[in-house]
């Protein structure tokens, strides 16, 4: 997508659903750079505050591998009030993610971030609330069976078979699959290098 006038674009990223998002858009990253940076919450660390601030820090990791170079940076939280959930690595983490959202509602927050050449830092935090169904154990023991919530922010992915337990989405469903495409598509219209 670079061109004379554009920088290239790199997506601090290496999620596959996050490169699909940005396709729906018509963009393609020139390059893609994953972040290596600590992702634990801070004491006392808000989800929405988790959300911006570990997209800032995953941009500014890697804005001095990619001089010149636009880097897109994005993390997404699940929180249930003030209690941020896992990005589950294990079935254990995985059950008791599901059984807390379990009939309840809880917010989904994605912070965006641009690093721009000249050093600037663009940035949105997007907030999607979305409430699963009660959920019986056939229901968890078969998700959990699946594998599709390793690795995701609060044990599921909402663009695969636990769509099925959403009762109710409020806000960007883009964002609770990874990056909400309209602030992210705003950002780059912003600066020029997205055309409207």
């Amino acid at each position: 997508m670079a061109s004379a006038e554009r920088p290239p674009l790199v997506l601090a990223s290496g999620s596959p659903r996050r490169v699909d998002l940005l396709a729906r858009i018509g963009i393609k990253p020139d390059r893609i750079l994953p972040s290596e940076i600590d992702e634990s919450p801070l004491k006392d660390e808000l989800p929405r505050q988790l959300a911006g601030r570990l997209s800032r820090a995953k941009a500014a990791a890697v804005a001095p591998a990619a001089p010149g170079c636009l880097v897109l940076a994005a993390d997404t939280v699940v929180g249930v009030g003030r209690r941020i959930l896992p990005k589950a690595e294990t079935e254990e983490q995985a059950r008791s993610c599901l059984d807390l959202l379990s009939g309840r509602r809880h917010r989904v927050t994605t912070g965006v971030a641009l690093a721009l050449p000249d050093g600037r830092v663009l940035k949105r935090v997007v907030e999607s609330i979305v409430t699963f169904q009660r959920l019986t154990q056939q229901q968890i023991d078969a998700y959990v069976a699946s594998g599709e919530w390793r690795g995701k922010a609060g044990g599921y992915t909402i663009q695969e078979s636990a769509e099925m337990f959403v009762r109710f989405l409020s806000g960007s469903h883009s964002n609770v699959v990874g990056l909400p495409l309209f602030e992210t598509a705003q950002l780059l219209r912003g600066i020029g290098w997205l055309r409207p």
